[in-house]
């Protein structure tokens, strides 16, 4: 008669696999939980950038046209936010859904579309968006900054002409407002 024992080395290792398990599960969780947290806020508004809230959307908005939806096309500009096709290509040619970059109006159609202007200037903002008056802190006012100056020359001061001017005073109004 022949006694099958398990040696005290195969208990032991299999004790310390199911602690191991537990561990790692308890450290993959969440690293999963926060990996789809991400995941979610950044597919469900684009891209994350600091300081770009709602109200920062309106404010842009507020300066460029007065949020005017209606707004169509006027010299090259187009939509709410007064788009420029050479905007549109430095912000990465965002597109209506289904829609082809390399149509010749493609730009126009996004840039007069309200949620479609949005995302051409997160495109914008994430290539250009930067501290530009050197406090410290980029947000709102910087964002202003680099669509009145372009996204090179953002921190020229924008009281130096007349369309300057008035996007601060609009900036100004819009953030009163809130």
């Amino acid at each position: 008669m022949k006694i099958c024992l398990q040696p005290k080395n195969f208990v032991r290792k299999k004790k310390n696999l199911e602690v191991n398990m537990k561990t790692r599960i308890q450290l993959v969780l969440p690293v999963c939980v926060m990996a789809g947290i991400v995941f979610w806020a950044t597919e469900s508004t684009g891209i994350y950038i600091t300081n770009l809230s709602e109200a920062c959307y309106r404010c842009l908005c507020h300066v460029s046209t007065k949020c005017d939806t209606s707004h169509g096309c006027t010299a090259g500009y187009c939509g709410p936010y007064n788009i420029s096709r050479v905007y549109w290509v430095d912000a990465g040619k965002v597109t209506l859904p289904d829609d082809d970059p390399d149509r010749n109006r493609a730009w126009e159609d996004c840039a007069r579309s309200y949620h479609c202007s949005k995302r051409i200037i997160e495109g914008y903002l994430q290539k250009f968006g930067k501290d530009c008056n050197n406090d410290g802190i980029t947000d709102c006012f910087d964002y202003m900054m680099v669509n009145g100056n372009g996204g090179y020359g953002c921190s020229a001061p924008l009281n130096r002409s007349e369309n300057g001017r008035l996007w601060l005073r609009r900036f100004e109004e819009c953030r009163n407002s809130l």
